[in-house]
Parts: C-alpha cells; structure tokens; sequence
C-alpha cells in the first residue's frame, strides 16, 4: 500500500515544527499545505509594528497580535504556529511581523520554532525596524552607509521596488519634516553585505558620498524571505503611508483578505445660494447665528456665470468631478431680486452633466430645534410645556421634495436617495441639541431617502438615522463665509491666536486647538501657510485609504476662487507620487456610503472571528456570515469559481485586483481561482536548524515617532 511521508519531530530549544522530509521512492507526494490567510504580528509596543498592524486593520486584513509586554501572552511554538487539518498540513499564518530580526522579549526557542515555520512552509517575515548588520544582510552603516535623521529627504524607489512590490509609486518618497524642532525621521541606510543576497526595494542618497543606502530591500537566507526595513516610523507619517501598500503586497504576495485604495470626493454645498461674508471690523458674520441681531450689514457672495465656466473648464482639465450640492430656492430668490434671469443656474445647468448633484435642501433652513438667536452662541427655542421645540416633519419633506422637485425641472442628474442638509441641520449638535429632531427620520422616509451626510468633525462614525446611513464628511479648513483669500486669512487668525496678538484666544482655552506662534501675514498667509497645510490634511485621509469626501461651499468657487490652490496641490501632490496603475477614486455620495457600510460588517465579522480564509495550491477559499461581502485584495487574472461559469474577480489597481465579493448562486462561501503565474505554497525539504542569532541591543527611538507631529492648528 502506497503512504503518506509524514513529518517527525525536531527539537531545538524545546518543541519545533515538525520536519518535513522528501518522500521516498515510490511514495505519494504530501498534500499541498493549508495557509490561512491571516498574519502574526508580534508586537513590542514600538510605533513601526503599530504601524503595520493599523494598515492591516485598515485594509480589512485578519491579523494575531502577539504583545511581547504581556506576561501571559501565548508561547510561540510549533503548536501555535501549524497544525494538520482533515490530513492537510497548516500554515495558521500566512506572513509574520517582527519588531525587529531579534526582538527583545522573545526566546531564543521560540525564534527559533518560527525559522523552522518559515523555512517549512515559505512564510515571509516583515522586520519592522532594525539596525542595519550582516545578519540581515547589510554592511554596518559605517561601511558606506549612513546612521542619522531622514527629515526632508527624498528616498526612491529602485528599479528592483518598481517591478516588484512598490510598483504603484511614480516618483519620489518624500520624507516628512514638519517641525524643526523635532527629529521625525531617523534611519539607518546601509550598502549589501558582502556575499549577501539582497535587492534594495527602497534606497536613499547617502550623505557625503555618491552612494545609496537601503531603507527597504529582501534578504534570503536559509530558505527564508526577510523585508528588512531600518527606518523608524508611525501610522501618521507620510512615508509610511506611501510604503505601506507595498508592505503588505510583499508579505502576502497580493494574496490576502482586505483592500485598500485612495478615495478623494469633494462637495461644494450651497451651490446656487449666497454665503454671509464675514465681517473683519465685527469679527462675526452678519445675517449669521454669530453676529448679534442687527449688528453688521449682510454681504453675500454668490458665484457668477463666468465662475461656473471656471469651475467647468477646472473640472475637465483635471479630470475631476466635483459634487454640486444645491438649493434650487437660491436661484429662485436670485431671480425675484434681480429681473427674473439667473445666469449662474444657465450655465451651471448648461455643464450639467460634468458634475454629480446633491440635494441640499430647497432654501437651506436650520432643520434642527427652533433656533432662539436672541443670543449668542444660539439656543433652541422651548414649547410652553419646557421640551425643545422642534422643526416640523412636514417643513423638512417639503424642503427635500421641493429641491428635488426643482433638479429633476432643471435636468439635473442626480440622485432623488441622496441629501445633505443645510448646515447637517437635523442631526445633534453639540452643546445646544444633544439629540437628532425626532422629525428627521420620518421626513427621510417620506423621501425614500437612504443617504444622509454628516458632519465628520460632530459626527465621524456612520449610523443609522431612520431608512438612511450617514456618511460623514470632512470639513476643510476653508471657511463658507470667505470668497476672498484676505477674508480667510483674518477670520483664521481671530480663530487661532492669542489675544494678546488679537485674536479670540480661543485657542488658549481650548484642549484640542493649537495656537499660531504669531498671526499670518493677510497678503502671503494662505498661499504660504494654508494652503500647504490643508492639502496636507486632505491627502493625509487619501492616503490612509478613508473614502470619506471633504466639503468646501459655493462662496470657495466665487471671487478669489480660494478653494482651486488646495485642490490642485492635493491633485498635483498626488500625481508626482503615484503611478497610473493606482488613481484616485471619486466616488458619490452613495457609494461611499455602501463602502463605509461593507467595511464596518466585514471588520465586525473578522474581530468577531467569524471569517475563515486559507489558501490550498492555486484556490482561496473564504468563509464569512450570510450577509457580510467579502474583501480581498488578489493577482490579476483571479476569477471566482461558481456554479455557473468563473467570472473575474475585482478589478484592477495598483497592480493587483481588488473589491467587494459575495458567494455564488446557491453558495455558502466564495472559491477564487489564482491565475497560474501565482507560485502556489508547498511543503519544503528542512535539513536543520538555524544557529541562534547574535542579539544586538534593543535601538531607542527618536522623539517624535510616537504621535503624529504637530503641524499647524488643530481642526
């Protein structure tokens, strides 16, 4: 009778994985071995590691945190790490995540069983941060190399990254520097050692010479893969964040649960009204909650007809498409102040079809409390019986199905599921009104409407309010009642400096507000301070993967046109840093909406530990609730096995195929098929072990790495 060759123990330091011999003559072959698609994180507390885990999180990636601080943590031994299933050999982690090539912390048996789980089962290791050395195969930074800060650098991706893992950047990697005053960056950038079999990913100009040192490459050994990165970082920072997709595609050779792409929407709500100016003598905004009754003169700003060609020409050349949120009533109240033309509503209607449309409401009122504006800051007004007075269910339906009502005359391509309310009005906002109006969701349900923005700064996570999700959207620093740069320039500095240099001193007492070091200069501070800055926010939500869309109004499109620099440098910043393969995604309303939904079940599911996924030669099988779409991130060319044919799976980006999959007809789980260019895992022949490595001290870490740095006022 033929027989299966089955592994026999080694032992090395106590238990190890079991060695797997070639068969002999004549013997059937093992089974291909089980890899669950899941990845060891072994943690140390350090901001690299963490970084790591949060962009596994982030992409919906299952992952097992290990924390080296806790005593009782589980041991890391050949029962943890493999196993047999239904007579299969298992891999229970398909790539590991080391603080560093010999963290403190961990045995020398226990680094020792996960050498002979690598070695076994051609499981990659990730060495977070580490000193470069021979032992993960670099010079010491003395030879040729490099040890010291990276702030400002521009690190490259080689020709090696460019084939390989990072082949979704295009240009540079561009090391932060916010604050002179605080070391961001440090780094050790180091040449191969001599005789090691290593390929830079990722290197750097070193200092004082003609050379270039690795921050990021392979090593193999021993039958092993080690990405070996020696610079520190956090989640926050941006060289992170432009390294952290290669990252995990290197480790799980884009075979893995979870996705991650770069989402950028912008609103512009208001469109068709007017925006209150802000009031420079006043310091409010008159006709606005802020301004005391009767104090200031309303000055409205309003885009005109030869804005919204701009908007329209901006719109193609960028090949961007921005989300108009409107009011029909402004234009209709244009028209009654102004002779019963609205050039604006012509041309806009006229490039119609350049944007997507949002139902903003008819004529924009507070659907909240009754506003009591006697004082300031405002209260809600109060029935005889003491209850807050509340804006009426029939008020909010009418001004929804009256603005519809308007689009649809207008031939306006919108979508009758989607609103935004004026000013989020309806839901709480704090302190005034801690609950949503009772009425909103009624009113929705007149509607049929099941989209509804929110406020990401009152209200980040989304919720359920009646038949509609919320999507939560990121206010831009870029204020409503400004159409000039002037205008934005002196109402931020009323906001964010101290009273002794003019401003509110709001921010000397408020926990999360940065003060400005002086007020900027009203003539170069947008251009030179704010601009820069907001763009920097902005691309820091692209390149974390959130979906959410930012808003900006109307007024932002008028007169100065201040809103167009922040855009362009987002856009532009963007582009010199990522290749065609990876472009942005401009989603509507609704869709981010279904995005941020998919996402929240399927990260429940896999917290919940209600999700199996492995891998078995060239098929992936998943495993999740009835309900929950599936995320996987996958080489081109897969395709989801069904009953009826193999359709493609995902679609393409950043190289590799991604996207949202449920099981087949009459299916209770999801089969994709690798195409035949993906190298399927097998048991490999193990001789012996490895001789324990040589520890070297534990780095401390430069200040700074820890929290994001501080790079201007907080929003």
């Amino acid at each position: 009778m033929m027989r299966t060759v089955r592994a026999t123990a080694l032992a090395c330091a106590g238990a190890l994985l079991p060695v797997l011999l070639a068969p002999a003559a004549g013997a059937v072959e093992p089974p291909a071995p089980r890899v669950d698609l899941r990845v060891l994180v072994v943690d140390d507390g350090g901001p690299a590691v963490d970084a790591i885990a949060a962009e596994l999180g982030d992409q919906g990636t299952p992952f097992t945190r290990v924390d080296l601080r806790v005593a009782q943590r589980p041991k890391i031994d050949a029962a943890f790490l493999a196993d047999t299933v239904d007579g299969r050999p298992r891999a229970k982690y398909q790539a590991v995540v080391l603080p560093s090539d010999s963290p403190a912390g961990m045995a020398d048996a226990e680094l020792a069983a996960l050498t002979e789980y690598e070695k076994s089962f051609a499981i990659p290791q990730v060495d977070a941060y580490t000193y470069a050395r021979p032992e993960v195969g670099l010079a010491l930074p003395v030879h040729g190399g490099y040890s010291g800060s990276l702030d400002g650098a521009r690190a490259a991706v080689t020709a090696a990254g460019r084939a390989g893992p990072f082949g979704y950047l295009d240009g540079p990697v561009p090391f932060e520097d916010n604050s002179p005053a605080v070391s961001e960056s440090y780094a050790h950038a180091a040449l191969p050692a001599a005789g090691a079999d290593f390929t830079s990913y990722v290197d750097v100009p070193v200092p004082g010479s003609g050379g270039r040192g690795s921050l990021v490459g392979e090593y193999r050994h021993d039958g092993r893969r080690e990405l070996v990165v020696t610079f520190v970082y956090n989640r926050y920072q941006q060289q992170f964040r432009l390294l952290a997709r290669g990252i995990l595609d290197w480790m799980t050779q884009s075979v893995r649960l979870g996705a991650g792409r770069h989402h950028f929407a912008v609103h512009v709500d208001d469109v068709l009204a007017a925006d209150d100016r802000w009031d420079s003598e006043l310091n409010c905004t008159p006709g606005d909650v802020d301004c005391p009754p009767g104090q200031g003169e309303p000055d409205a700003i309003r885009m005109t007809a030869e804005d919204a060609r701009y908007a329209a020409g901006w719109s193609v050349s960028r090949d961007f498409t921005l989300d108009m949120v409107f009011n029909g009533g402004g234009s209709e109240l244009f028209k009654e102040e102004n002779g019963g033309a609205d050039p604006l509503a012509r041309q806009l209607t006229a490039d119609r079809d350049l944007y997507r449309w949002v139902n903003h409401t008819y004529n924009h009122p507070f659907l909240g409390c009754v506003q009591d504006v006697s004082t300031v800051p405002w209260t809600c007004a109060r029935n005889a019986d003491g209850s807050v007075k509340y804006v009426s269910r029939a008020e909010i339906a009418g001004q929804i199905a009256d603005n519809r009502a308007w689009g649809r005359r207008a031939g306006l391509p919108m979508r009758a599921d989607e609103l935004v309310t004026g000013e989020h009005s309806g839901l709480k906002v704090l302190p005034q009104q801690p609950d949503d109006n009772p009425n909103l969701a009624p009113a929705l349900a007149d509607n049929a409407i099941t989209s509804l923005a929110s406020d990401h700064s009152r209200d980040g996570e989304q919720r359920r309010v009646g038949p509609a999700l919320t999507v939560p959207r990121y206010p831009m620093n870029i204020f409503y009642n400004a159409g000039r740069s002037a205008e934005q320039i002196d109402e931020y500095n009323w906001i964010y400096t101290r009273a002794a240099d003019g401003g509110s001193g709001i921010c000397e007492s408020s926990p999360v507000t940065t003060c400005l070091d002086e007020p900027l200069d009203p003539a170069t501070g947008y251009a030179e301070y704010l601009v820069p800055l907001e763009a920097r926010i902005a691309l820091g939500h692209v390149l974390s993967g959130d979906p959410r869309p930012h808003f900006i109004h109307q007024s932002n499109l008028a007169e100065d046109r201040i809103a167009y620099p922040v855009l362009d440098r987002v856009l532009d910043t963007y582009a010199g840093l990522f290749a065609d393969s990876a472009p942005l995604v401009n989603l509507r309303q609704r869709d981010i909406g279904a995005e941020l939904r998919d996402r929240a079940a399927w990260r429940a599911a896999v917290a919940a530990g209600q999700v199996t996924a492995y891998r078995v030669g060239g098929t992936v099988t998943v495993r999740a609730p009835s309900g929950v779409r599936v995320t996987a991130t996958m080489p081109a060319g897969t395709r989801q096995n069904q009953l009826l044919g193999s359709p493609p799976f995902g679609t393409p980006y950043a190289g590799s195929v991604s996207g949202w999959v449920s099981p087949g007809l009459l299916q209770d789980r999801v089969t994709l098929a690798l195409p035949a260019t993906s190298p399927a895992p097998a048991l490999v022949r193990v001789e012996g072990t490895e001789p324990a490595r040589q520890r070297t001290p534990r780095l401390p870490l430069p200040r700074g790495v820890r929290e994001p740095v501080a790079h201007g006022p907080a929003r």
